[in-house]
């Protein structure tokens, strides 16, 4: 036992044992009993017991600390003196305390047996003569609202209420009243800081009408929740009466034995525990509801579209590499390189078959066969093909489907696809991946960042399904016309191949073994019509311009219409289409000449631009004033960045003009002003800079630019040529345009092993580092002749359908 603690009185100052109550406050003049189990709260009573039986009562701020310092005490509790003690066990201590004066906490001691405060006791100030009117209707306040308190509240014992009806004493009510109501003992603290008897018993006031607002609406809510559960009951049993009557009149559409029965689908599925207790629950549900109800209905939907997904339904691969090279052979001419890369990819899975996380990305300009590819993939493995198309996808339900608390909710379209392919694991193409775009309701791309993943998609959760779907097993083909809109975290988890423009004899071969064919079958004109090689070849240098094929096929099948309105009209039983044939089915040639430098011309340069269709030439004029001020314009619907490739070829030809005749004097004299059309084009890019060097440079110094050579490279503010994209489809541009040499950047060297075959057969293509080098290879210096003296021959670079111009795409240099 601890030893006696003696209580010393100085200046109105006392030193105590204290105890830090948890959710508790007493009043003076009240008796409370409680428990104490810490052990220095324990000691704190033995010390009192040991002197004078008073100890100080102070309640915590915060109810879990366990050890509380001063910070966690309010301010003002209760010297009380212990009236009885129960030891209940050596951690369990029974008190009873009579609450003696209201007191302030002036300073704490945390001793090593218990804590010790020194207090200053502090009573309620009274009331003066000029209060007591206002005190005297505070009083019956308070009785009436405790009489209406006692309507919601009938526990409260007979003697509480009797010692409250009859007092007339403000004190006595402001310490009765709280220390025996039910209120929350933060408010019972505010009580008890009060210092002033009338602002206790309007506090009081205030906080009991209040209670009596929140009991009046718990009744409220009570006697609502009474009356459904009574409705409830009583609606039960009518269906019960309503289900034995039906079935008795042999017209019942019972939902419990439908309810089974989905019972039965699913525990036949055998999925995880989660997942088959969450529709086991649906099905529970169901089971309680009228057939006729809409929720019943939603369920119905909800419980259809979870045992319609294949769950553990698969098809087995076919990856022998001859099966698929003669599948991939038969549909597409050509993209030798793409072929190989599908055929690595199916190697790889024979090799090892638990591999998983191959998202393939073709990327691609438009009508090259991205689409019929992703079609030849699952041909050649003998999977189920699924396509869903991306383009102009805005909202993240449309991934992952909406909740089932809004009407007309779906799974996404991820799921509806495995539905549709009935297979756990096809082969889904996310087209147009690319033109994703995302609003307020959410980034679509960020919700495919879990469908393409590997680490995750294997748990792939449905807002619609709620429950997880395995994905890892799904071979995901994903298309694009521009990798560069494609987001940065979403691109990383794709592979990504590359399908380049076709040439003039892909095409030609295309059009004969695949297009051709496939459209004489479909105009019922198969041994009627023939179109020579020559026809062929007008088509696609007359009336396509493109990248792909996609216009090359409609434009023989407007050929072929035509053939057959004359067959049909029996002026020909057979048509043989030659080139002077096509002329006069289709008219004029829709494709004009591109506008590039077809003779060697002073300040015309031709350049290299890449768009989203394939490659472009784009020349750049160059014309100076002399007798001018010096003024540079600069026209053609240009971006900040070409234009800033302008000033620097200007910088340029100011160094370094001297070397090829211009003075610097003719400089300041002469206006210039740069061109690149066509000028409704947008165009922006670094690549421009060698074109515009080359250009500006011969414009300025009067020497021709050799018309069969193409360029393409950014520059530097010394003269130093960097490297550029889009090399491929640039040389494929120039390839169409008939150039036979091409200057290209010394780092860019690499990329020609990407650059078709018969491209590098027909173009010389020459590395550079330095505008010394491209302007000694494109000027036609004294002594210097073209290697060419006679304009090329346009090839087809664009496509128009009809007789509108196309929309042309920006060019970026």
């Amino acid at each position: 036992m601890s030893e006696k603690v003696k209580v010393k009185i100085a200046r109105n100052v006392i030193h105590l044992p204290a105890i830090a109550l948890r959710g508790l406050v007493v009043f003076p003049n009240n008796v409370v009993h409680f428990e104490v189990g810490r052990p220095k709260s324990i000691a704190a009573i033995e010390a009192a017991m040991h002197s004078n039986s008073n100890v100080f009562l102070v309640a915590q701020r915060e109810m879990d600390v366990e050890d509380p310092a001063v910070r966690d005490l309010y301010a003002y509790g209760v010297i009380a003196e212990i009236k009885q003690v129960l030891r209940v066990s050596d951690e369990l201590v029974k008190v009873l305390v009579e609450g003696k004066t209201r007191a302030r906490l002036v300073e704490l001691i945390d001793g090593e047996k218990y804590l010790q405060a020194t207090v200053r006791p502090v009573p309620v100030r009274g009331i003066g003569a000029d209060k007591r009117t206002q005190t005297e209707a505070l009083v019956r306040s308070l009785k009436e609202c405790f009489e209406t308190y006692l309507s919601y509240s009938p526990q409260i014992s007979k003697d509480v209420v009797y010692n409250i009806v009859t007092s007339t004493s403000p004190l006595y009510l402001s310490e009765y009243m709280p220390a025996n109501l039910l209120l929350k003992y933060e408010d019972k603290q505010a009580i008890l800081n009060e210092s002033t008897l009338l602002g206790r018993l309007e506090k009081l006031l205030t906080l009991l009408r209040q209670e009596c607002q929140v009991l009046e609406i718990e009744r409220d809510l009570d006697d609502k929740v009474n009356a459904q559960m009574d409705k409830g009951q009583r609606e039960y049993y009518l269906r019960e009466q309503m289900h034995i009557i039906s079935e008795e009149l042999g017209d019942a559409e019972d939902t419990r034995a439908e309810a089974e029965t989905y019972r039965k689908k699913i525990e036949a599925l055998k999925l995880d525990s989660e997942s088959t207790e969450k529709l086991l629950k649906e099905c529970d549900r169901l089971a309680r509801m009228q057939a006729n109800s809409a929720e019943s209905g939603v369920i119905r939907s909800y419980l259809d579209a979870c045992l319609a997904l294949p769950w553990h339904i698969t098809t087995e691969d076919n990856l022998d590499q001859t099966h698929a090279k003669k599948v991939l052979d038969r549909e597409h001419y050509g993209l030798q390189k793409v072929k190989e890369r599908i055929l690595e990819l199916l190697a790889v899975r024979k090799l090892n078959t638990d591999v998983k996380g191959q998202i393939v990305c073709l990327v691609g300009p438009p009508g090259v066969g991205k689409t019929s590819i992703a079609h030849s993939v699952a041909e050649c493995m003998g999977r189920k093909f699924a396509r869903m198309s991306l383009g102009g996808v805005h909202d993240e339900a449309e991934i992952r489907g909406h909740r089932r608390t809004y009407i007309g909710a779906m799974p996404g379209r991820i799921i509806s696809a495995i539905t549709t392919a009935k297979s756990s694991n096809p082969v889904i193409l996310l087209d147009e991946i690319d033109k994703l775009a995302g609003d307020y309701k959410g980034d679509p791309s960020s919700a495919l960042l879990e469908v393409l993943d590997p680490e995750q998609n294997c748990t792939f959760k449905d807002n619609y399904l709620d429950i997880p779907f395995d994905l890892s097993e799904v071979l995901f083909i994903t298309t694009a016309n521009d990798a560069s809109t494609i987001p940065g975290p979403l691109y990383d988890r794709m592979d990504v191949i590359e399908l380049p423009s076709y040439t003039r004899t892909e095409k030609f071969n295309i059009a004969k073994k695949h297009l051709l064919p496939k459209q004489l079958k479909n105009n019922g004109l198969d041994g009627r019509v023939t179109l020579t090689s020559s026809a062929l070849y007008e088509i696609i240098d007359g009336y396509t311009r493109e990248a792909g094929v996609r216009t090359l096929e409609r434009t023989i099948t407007a050929v072929l219409r035509k053939c057959a309105q004359r067959i049909a009209a029996g002026e020909k039983d057979k048509i043989s289409v030659s080139a002077s044939t096509v002329k006069a089915l289709l008219g004029p040639e829709k494709v004009k000449p591109t506008f590039i430098s077809r003779k060697d011309a002073v300040g015309i340069a031709n350049g290299l631009a890449w768009t989203s269709v394939g490659g472009e030439m784009l020349p750049v004029e160059v014309a100076v004033i002399r007798g001018g001020s010096g003024k540079i314009e600069i026209t053609g619907s240009l971006g900040d960045v070409m234009k800033e490739s302008a000033k620097l070829a200007i910088s340029y030809a100011r160094v370094h003009g001297e070397e090829y005749g211009i003075t610097p004097d003719s400089l300041k004299n002469t206006d210039i002003h740069i061109h690149a059309p066509e000028g409704a084009v947008p165009k922006d890019g670094p690549s421009a800079g060698v074109t515009l060097t080359t250009a500006l440079i011969s414009a300025l110094s009067g020497i021709p630019v050799r018309h069969d050579l193409a360029m393409t490279g950014e520059i530097t503010l010394h003269g130093n040529v960097l490297p550029i994209g889009g090399l491929k489809e640039k040389s494929m541009a120039a390839f169409r345009e008939g150039i036979s040499t091409v200057l290209i950047p010394k780092d860019n060297e690499s990329d020609l092993f990407e650059v078709d075959a018969e491209v590098k057969q027909k173009i010389h293509f020459v590395p550079v580092n330095h505008l010394s080098q491209v302007l000694k290879q494109a000027l036609l210096l004294p002594g210097h002749t073209s290697s060419r003296n006679t304009p090329a021959v346009p090839q087809a670079t664009s496509l128009i359908a009809n007789d509108q111009p196309a929309k042309e795409p920006a060019a970026v240099m």
